[in-house]
């Protein structure tokens, strides 16, 4: 462990882009509650690098999902594993901790544990154990000594079986979303008042983008056609910037993209209305009241997977908050053009049934998510530093 003349090493490791903005944020926090007397290894992405981490790699590698989708980056994803924790064993943090992608975060915490090194193991944001894999909550406790969770809900699903889980928040009230300059983004973009801005997210990992950009496109064009008042806006992440770019280009539609954090908060508070993969996305959306819709596919063959093992009412995080379906889950084989532009053609007029559910639920996701005295990153750097103290 460090003394208080030496710096704190902290070992962090996020798996794709949701992780490196929440890894970024606990990694401001820290610094701010120990003076900047820390310093941090491990794997993230742009964010997490701007706080002063150096990555041990390309945070994108191991943005896939899908259970088929994963089979063809097995062996790289092994290879960065070791990699990983003999990297861990030769810099001996005081510290590791794993932000959410469980599926590799716990083969991180498994190989630790088998080197015995004594190093305190955390994991930030937990596996969805009451969709799938129940039994996953009785074991944890043997790779992790410490659980953050996002929602108050979740520490009674770990927490007979041995392992710690504390409640810390969620992160989505900290999003500079809240603070977005509307008038700033559309005088950058000299987007006229009268034009109607969408607000389109094809995800943020490779795979997401191949199977949902052509049908967010389509789309598009189909809105183009019949509403000529309307501007799109697709904002991006460096891990499918280019693919992004490139479709959009072929695509011969006048479409905005924009790759800063800034653009992409200005168009959400700037918009009308949004076309969105599933994920984290949808809770920022929801808390700066923009209707939405939720429009997903995967490969048929983790479709088929999905269906037989994930037992889970909805997917997007407002809905399983709520308990009720506030925004519309477009899946698979309804995730079509038409399907989409029938949901989103009334929110553009502020009117119908689902554009009344969504403000009213939207106001009930901002109480349980509840902002409290401090962020939800500094929570958990509360916690980590107690746990981790001499």
């Amino acid at each position: 462990m460090s003394t208080n003349n030496q710096k704190l090493k902290i070992y962090i490791i996020a798996g794709e882009p949701s992780g490196d903005l929440l890894g970024s944020r606990l990694m401001r926090a820290l610094k701010s509650k120990t003076d900047s007397k820390i310093k941090f290894y491990g794997i993230g992405g742009e964010t997490m690098e701007k706080e002063g981490l150096h990555s041990l790699f390309d945070v994108s590698e191991l943005a896939v999902m899908g259970l088929a989708e994963v089979i063809p980056s097995i062996p790289k994803i092994l290879r960065r594993i070791k990699e990983t924790v003999d990297d861990i064993a030769k810099k001996k943090p005081d510290v590791v901790i794993t932000i959410d992608s469980w599926s590799f975060s716990s083969r991180i915490h498994k190989a630790l544990r088998k080197k015995n090194l004594g190093i305190p193991q955390v994991h930030y944001v937990a596996p969805q154990v009451w969709a799938w894999k129940k039994k996953r909550a009785q074991t944890m406790y043997k790779y992790i000594d410490l659980l953050l969770t996002l929602f108050p809900y979740e520490p009674k699903y770990f927490t007979p079986y041995k392992l710690d889980a504390r409640f810390v928040g969620h992160p989505v009230i900290e999003s500079p979303v809240i603070k977005a300059d509307v008038n700033a983004f559309r005088k950058k973009y000299k987007i006229p008042e009268d034009k109607k801005i969408i607000t389109v997210l094809p995800g943020s990992r490779k795979n997401e983008v191949a199977l949902l950009l052509p049908t967010f496109l389509d789309t598009v064009k189909k809105l183009k056609e019949k509403h000529k008042d309307l501007f799109f806006v697709i904002p991006t992440v460096k891990t499918v910037e280019e693919r992004v770019k490139k479709a959009v280009k072929k695509s011969k539609l006048n479409i905005l993209v924009v790759d800063t954090e800034a653009d992409r908060y200005g168009a959400f508070r700037s918009s009308s209305a949004a076309i969105a993969a599933s994920g984290t996305v949808a809770l920022e959306l929801a808390i700066c009241d923009i209707p939405h819709i939720i429009a997903y596919k995967v490969s048929p063959l983790t479709a088929m997977l999905v269906r037989r093992f994930i037992k889970i009412q909805f997917v997007n995080l407002s809905n399983i908050l709520l308990g009720r379906e506030i925004v519309p889950e477009l899946l698979q084989e309804r995730c079509v053009p038409a399907s989409i532009c029938s949901y989103i053609e009334p929110f553009l007029e502020k009117q119908g049934d689902w554009y009344d559910r969504q403000m009213e639920g939207f106001k009930k996701v901002r109480q349980i998510l509840g902002q409290g005295e401090q962020t939800p990153s500094e929570n958990a750097a509360d916690i980590l530093l107690e746990h981790i103290k001499c």
